[in-house]
């Protein structure tokens, strides 16, 4: 049995959604200077992005952008001995961070919130780099279903999904068609 997909927002969905993102993001920040955008890979870093485009054309500052890789510091990411890991490892990519911390409010960017691990990686992977003055987050969607104690400042959407549904964004930046699908497994491989 094939799973099931149900289109949650379309091109025009997000756009709009990424649009009040970034006003949020301009009325929470009274000093756009000394903020900067991180997008996690993968699909935070175009999302990241586009929020940096539409903050400069709504205030007219160029906020400070930056790439972060959190594949090390995933907690789900085993490295055995000579042995061949237990699960298929994700894709190592770079981290661009070409600007200080110091007194700065860095906004962590993702397409997706869910569990929580993400972010808490891509901070840790942050305060190797330097201490920000502030970190925030800032989500496409929030699906609910955290195991630890994060939160978005900003969401674009909240999507509450059970777990045998999960939330795939897809961005034409890496996907070739903006879009957020909900993805329903069939019952038995929910409960696998």
């Amino acid at each position: 049995m094939a799973a099931e997909e149900r289109l949650l927002l379309d091109a025009d969905a997000i756009s709009r959604t990424l649009s009040r993102v970034a006003h949020e993001l301009i009325e929470r920040n009274a000093d756009l200077d000394r903020v900067a955008l991180v997008g996690i890979h993968t699909r935070g870093v175009p999302l990241a992005h586009r929020l940096r485009r539409l903050v400069a054309e709504r205030a007219g500052v160029e906020l400070d952008i930056g790439t972060v890789d959190i594949t090390f510091y995933r907690d789900d990411v085993g490295i055995r001995g000579g042995e061949a890991p237990l699960h298929a490892q994700p894709l190592v990519r770079g981290t661009q961070l070409d600007f200080g911390f110091e007194g700065r409010t860095v906004v962590l960017v993702d397409d997706v919130l869910y569990t929580g691990r993400t972010i808490r990686a891509a901070v840790e992977a942050l305060f190797d780099y330097g201490r920000p003055a502030r970190v925030q987050l800032a989500v496409l969607a929030d699906r609910g279903h955290r195991e630890l104690p994060i939160r978005a400042d900003y969401v674009g959407k909240n999507l509450p999904t059970s777990r045998g549904e999960r939330i795939q964004v897809e961005l034409v930046e890496v996907d070739e068609v903006d879009r957020v699908l909900l993805i329903s497994a069939p019952e038995e491989e929910a409960h696998a």
